[in-house]
């Protein structure tokens, strides 16, 4: 049973990630019946440690602290994720994974977790502009970039900032149930589990061609993304073979003619949702995707929420729209 709970403070550590697992596990709610951990801010790099945020924090607590905790929270902190962290941290983390207490990481706290070599073979996430650098870094870690948070065994990864709570709200579900999960989440004013994942979040403007051969193809593609096309009508446009075209578009973008225009089809949904009162049905026919339905599907594949959701979470909702 969850009874001691530890968060690991680093030099520049982010306030809102550190405030989450403050507020989740280190708030005494037993006036409401909820349970109560021992909680600790420990201290991996002195006493007294700057903030993101430029206020500086104190704590008695050094790393021997994390010996007796049965879930220890990396929150991120500083801005370079990729520098050093001491030995003495990284091996109380790894004895802590031994004798069976379980590790969140907060955003870039999953760098930490993956230098004490606990994101190896495992699933994990981390901010979605972190995820590439993540992968790089420890290329054992099996990084996805879409998903709020990832739960492989004693090792618990979650996305950027707010993903926190989804996060520490799992925790407490897995350990108490969904109905004290959702009244902390009532006490905090935040849903108690959030649909879809990061992706929605991520921030891919459309690319700016760098090909020799395709690029007036593609060009001409993102000016009629509401047309139906076929590969062999693209590359007699390019005046090649299908086979010829189909194997430079791969080369030149990375991708197929169909998973590219499908991407383009998506961020231009993601554009009219957020910027127009359009209907969705609307939407659908200018980005291609015909009705309603072949753009929920699409929609819902690639950014993991419906386009009413999406539509809800970046700009409120519509007025006359449902």
């Amino acid at each position: 049973m969850l009874k001691n709970v530890a968060a690991v403070l680093l030099d520049g550590v982010h306030p809102f990630e550190l405030g989450v697992i403050s507020e989740v596990f280190g708030y005494d709610r037993s006036d409401d019946g909820l349970p109560v951990y021992d909680f600790a801010a420990v201290s991996a790099e002195g006493p007294v440690l700057p903030t993101h945020a430029g206020f500086t924090i104190s704590t008695p607590y050094g790393l021997e602290r994390l010996e007796e905790a049965d879930l220890i929270a990396v929150p991120a902190a500083g801005s370079n994720p990729t520098r050093g962290y001491s030995e003495e941290l990284l091996d109380a983390l790894r004895r802590a994974v031994d004798r069976g207490a379980r590790v969140l990481s907060v955003c870039t706290g999953a760098f930490v977790l993956g230098a004490a070599g606990l994101l190896d073979g495992r699933r994990c996430t981390t901010h979605w502009r972190h995820a590439q650098a993540l992968a790089e870094r420890y290329p054992r870690a099996l990084v996805d970039p879409d998903v709020l948070y990832v739960d492989e065994g004693p090792v618990i990864t979650s996305a950027g900032t707010a993903a926190a709570i989804d996060a520490s709200l799992h925790v407490v579900r897995q350990e108490h149930g969904p109905e004290v999960a959702n009244l902390i989440a009532r006490r905090m004013v935040v849903p108690p589990h959030r649909d879809g994942g990061q992706a929605q979040y991520i921030q891919r403007p459309l690319p700016r061609t760098r090909c020799d051969t395709v690029g007036d193809v593609l060009s001409w593609l993102e000016r009629h993304l509401d047309r139906e096309v076929t590969v062999e009508q693209l590359a007699d446009r390019a005046h090649m073979s299908p086979r010829t075209f189909a194997r430079r578009f791969q080369q030149e973008t990375g991708t197929t003619p169909y998973r590219w225009l499908l991407r383009q089809r998506v961020l231009l949904s993601q554009e009219l949702l957020e910027s127009t009162d359009e209907t969705v049905d609307a939407i659908a026919g200018r980005s291609g995707f015909g009705n309603a339905a072949g753009l929920r599907h699409h929609f819902l594949r690639t950014l993991g929420t419906t386009p009413n959701a999406y539509r809800r979470t970046f700009r409120g909702p519509v007025p006359g729209v449902a």
